[in-house]
């Protein structure tokens, strides 16, 4: 899939991560994990520019999707003082999820593609594929995209109603 559906598979995959946060009374910290989440949805695709890597290789894993998750679990231990609020939210495990959940998304909507992915590399060399939509389909992409959007907002609209 092309950026725009990544960006929707992120966002559709951490809705309901961010509404969890978001009504626990963290609001700002929610709204900077759907950033982040949607800013790292695309990561994977970093090997079209690394020589010697496939595409949808091992950049398209769930150890990749674990390695991430663990290394922005470990930057926000760094940066994020004990004594802080973020630290009572337990921030490190969320910074964990968002990771995940990034990665883990770029992988599922991937997977609506002929060409599919091979998730457990190096432990199988099994494909995954629903072979639903190419790649390149604008209404796919675009689709995918509305609907993060708008489990985005029916997520910012619970929060409302019951904050």
């Amino acid at each position: 899939m092309y950026q725009e559906g990544h960006y929707g598979g992120a966002l559709l995959a951490y809705a309901p991560v961010g509404t969890v946060v978001a009504l626990a009374g963290h609001a700002e910290v929610a709204i900077v994990g759907g950033l982040i989440c949607v800013g790292l949805s695309t990561l994977p695709d970093c090997d079209h520019r690394l020589p010697l890597i496939d595409h949808r290789g091992p950049t398209h894993t769930v150890p990749f999707a674990l390695l991430v998750g663990a290394g922005l679990a470990a930057l926000a231990a760094v940066l994020v003082d004990a004594s802080s609020a973020f630290a009572d939210l337990g921030f490190v495990s969320l910074a964990f999820l968002v990771g995940f959940v990034s990665i883990g998304s770029h992988l599922l909507v991937d997977a609506l593609t002929p060409m599919g992915v091979r998730p457990f590399w190096p432990l199988s060399r099994r494909r995954y594929s629903l072979e639903v939509t190419t790649a390149a389909n604008p209404v796919a992409n675009y689709g995918l995209f509305g609907l993060g959007i708008g489990a985005v907002l029916a997520g910012t609209a619970l929060v409302v109603a019951l904050g």
